[in-house]
């Protein structure tokens, strides 16, 4: 049996839903380009860098911008999730998941952030739980975007343990793939169709016991 010694957590819809707000900005940020962006399209950018997102709107509002105009409002979409996020409250973590956490604190399994997000950090302060993690790995450390591994190896390496020995949580298919892609065991959280490729899916934490990572 492998030992589960560290448990890496994406930070969207895995520990906090954020979606909403990054629906409403980028439908913003869509508007004033002109066309629509609908909610079936948010879904589509789960677990992908804010530049990768911006790339796919404009594809879909067949729209060309230069690169010196697309970091202009990939800034003005972030300003606008920024405001957003500051009305954040830790009624917003999800169902189970402070129990979950404290579980594994309690049998001395470490806690990381793997996420895309550049803004993780702030996120988990105005939720109360960044003490909960032992590293964070966010979009400010990364290169490379899920499906590659390079998060999940990075909070892995940063924790002292290996691969074989972590487990991941992630509520995208992209994110379940660079688990996987680094050796790790994945739990889905959410939909199991859509996460078919993870070892296992949980609906929520409320389905979630330590007995359940080996």
């Amino acid at each position: 049996m492998i030992t589960t010694k560290a448990c890496l957590f994406d930070l969207d819809g895995v520990i906090v839903d954020t979606a909403v707000y990054h629906f409403q900005a980028w439908r913003r940020l869509a508007n004033e380009l002109g066309f629509d962006f609908t909610e079936h399209q948010n879904e589509q950018l789960k677990g992908i860098s804010r530049m990768e997102s911006l790339d796919l709107i404009l594809k879909w509002g067949n729209v060309t911008l230069s690169e010196e105009e697309k970091i202009e409002w990939a800034t003005r979409k972030n300003a606008w999730y920024l405001e957003l996020v500051q009305q954040m409250t830790p009624n917003e973590v999800l169902k189970g998941v402070p129990e979950f956490l404290r579980s594994l604190r309690a049998n001395g399994i470490k806690i990381a952030l793997g996420s895309a997000s550049k803004n993780s950090r702030l996120i988990l302060e105005k939720i109360k739980m960044i003490e909960f993690f032992d590293v964070i790995i966010d979009g400010n450390d990364l290169t490379r975007g899920k499906p590659d591994p390079q998060v999940f190896l990075l909070g892995a390496e940063a924790t002292g343990c290996k691969p074989a020995n972590c487990v991941v949580f992630e509520d995208a298919l992209a994110g379940v793939q660079a688990g996987k892609a680094g050796g790790m065991k994945v739990i889905g959280v959410g939909d199991a169709k859509i996460l078919h490729e993870a070892d296992f899916v949980i609906k929520g934490f409320e389905e979630m016991t330590i007995e359940r990572l080996f």
